[in-house]
């Protein structure tokens, strides 16, 4: 997610200019063709004059099937999530407010509540599948520290993971970001800090570590977690990226456990091996696309879909991931 948001502040506005102890094994690996081009499936919206444009992020697959998006830059009253119908290549408002700016969305294995971060309010708020019933989950300090927080990955037990990606709009060289775990008792716990503006933030295939993209890097690290999910064992930097201007934004996983990594500033889509080996490039060429924010792949299929935006507004791309989609395929 990196858009301005003119109404919202200029400190806001800025922010949003700029997202066991031991490895587990690598997952097999498989020779690639080294480029797919993705394909359009639907413009979903529009530029918001409010605001001045429109930013996608956030997909993310219900147990029925539909692929949900949020819309960053809308405006009040303006849909803020979607529900994307596939077959039909519609898209439907499920839900709208007056005052935030959701970046991503994930539903939680715990109540099968759509779960959605304000960046706005540094608040986590959770919904209905059909919009409604919206409750704040979390919101307030952590550690002292108001949280930005940008995408959301959830263990088995619907303990929220989260990416506090503060320091987005400063030089890579200052580090307020920080990981947070919510847990479902609403506990909040910093695992780790003095990070550079983390933004996707994704579970691997089997559920041991993070894949947690760093905006102000622009690259994927890799942190380790002990077996009950509540400290970080080890943590390196595992992907780096050669982005140029662009900036590294959301993380998937497939089953196979590679690592699809979106921009912002970029409409393609890299695609990694968990041992950090590149496989493969997915291309939305489409000339007034600008960034490539963010992936899901439906569950039980190699049906991926991207949310990707520019000033003729938002789109969702479709493209055959490697391997199947799981529950951490969702993008965040």
């Amino acid at each position: 997610m990196r858009k301005a948001l003119p109404l919202l502040g200029a400190g806001l506005a800025a922010l949003l200019v700029a997202g066991c102890t031991s490895a587990a094994p690598a997952a097999q690996e498989t020779e690639r063709p080294d480029h797919q081009t993705a394909s359009s499936l639907l413009q979903v919206t529009e530029p918001h004059p409010e605001t001045g444009g429109t930013l996608l992020e956030g997909p993310t697959f219900s147990e029925d099937g539909d692929l949900y998006v949020v819309d960053v830059m809308a405006p009040p009253g303006e849909p803020k999530v979607l529900r994307i119908d596939i077959e039909d290549a519609t898209a439907e408002s499920v839900f709208t407010d007056d005052r935030s700016a959701f970046t991503s969305a994930q539903f939680s294995p715990a109540d099968d509540r759509l779960y959605l971060t304000d960046i706005l309010s540094g608040s986590i708020v959770s919904i209905s599948a059909s919009g409604e019933d919206p409750q704040t989950v979390f919101s307030g300090a952590v550690d002292g520290e108001q949280m930005l927080p940008d995408d959301i990955a959830f263990d088995a037990d619907g303990n929220m993971f989260v990416s506090d990606t503060r320091g987005m709009d400063g030089p890579g060289w200052v580090t307020p970001g920080r990981l947070v775990r919510i847990g479902v008792d609403g506990g909040a716990t910093v695992l780790a800090s003095d990070l550079p503006s983390p933004n996707g933030i994704v579970f691997d295939e089997d559920g041991s570590g993070l894949w947690v993209s760093q905006y102000n890097a622009n690259r994927v690290d890799r942190f380790e977690l002990n077996g009950t999910g509540t400290e970080v064992v080890a943590a390196y930097p595992a992907i780096h990226i050669d982005a140029g201007r662009a900036r590294v934004d959301s993380t998937a996983v497939d089953a196979d456990g590679n690592v699809y990594q979106a921009f912002h500033g970029r409409s393609e889509i890299e695609v990694y091996s968990s041992s950090g080996k590149h496989l493969t490039t997915i291309v939305a060429e489409d000339e007034s696309l600008e960034s490539a924010t963010n992936i899901a792949i439906a569950p039980g299929t190699t049906d991926g879909y991207i949310t990707v935006s520019g000033p003729n507004g938002g789109y969702i791309y479709t493209f055959t991931a490697l391997a199947e989609g799981i529950r951490q395929s969702n993008g965040g």
